[in-house]
């Protein structure tokens, strides 16, 4: 009895997974930046700043999410060639929940002081570090999966 599993079956199986994966971690980068408009800016950062102020610093941690994604996707992109996509997968998934959850036990300016806010930028810098490199993984598994009469190449069609 042979328990290779059906190509169309395959497929879905990594397309849904990859789905899965990339719903979770959008889902917490976008909470991030809900949580940085409504909260951070009173939270993590002096008394003393004006409003505006604090929603600027805030907005700047949510920034660095961002310039931390091409960065995730270079280093997740090489240990994926190297030791395995699913692998890496998993690493940048469980990365974007440790950051999020840590994020959410994060002691307040009130609290920790300075550290608060540097320790926020280091977490929203892991975040972007995990969806860089989650996102390209789920692409790269879900493209190779795919059976090759159904990718395309980027080449125009004859």
């Amino acid at each position: 009895m042979s328990t290779r599993q059906d190509p169309e079956v395959a497929i879905r199986k990594v397309a849904l997974i990859a789905l899965v994966g990339t719903s979770i971690e959008w889902y917490d980068f976008f909470l991030y930046g809900t949580a940085a408009a409504l909260i951070f800016p009173s939270k993590f950062f002096p008394a003393n700043f004006s409003p505006l102020a604090g929603l600027f610093a805030a907005f700047g941690t949510f920034a660095v999410g961002f310039v931390a994604r091409p960065i995730g996707g270079i280093v997740f992109g090489h240990f994926g060639d190297r030791i395995g996509r699913k692998k890496v997968l998993v690493a940048a998934l469980v990365l974007m929940g440790l950051s999020t959850s840590l994020i959410g036990l994060l002691p307040t300016y009130a609290t920790l002081g300075t550290a608060a806010p540097v320790l926020l930028i280091a977490l929203r810098f892991m975040q972007g570090f995990a969806i860089g490199g989650q996102w390209g993984g789920a692409t790269l598994l879900v493209t190779e999966t795919a059976p090759a009469a159904k990718r395309r190449s980027g080449r125009p069609r004859a």
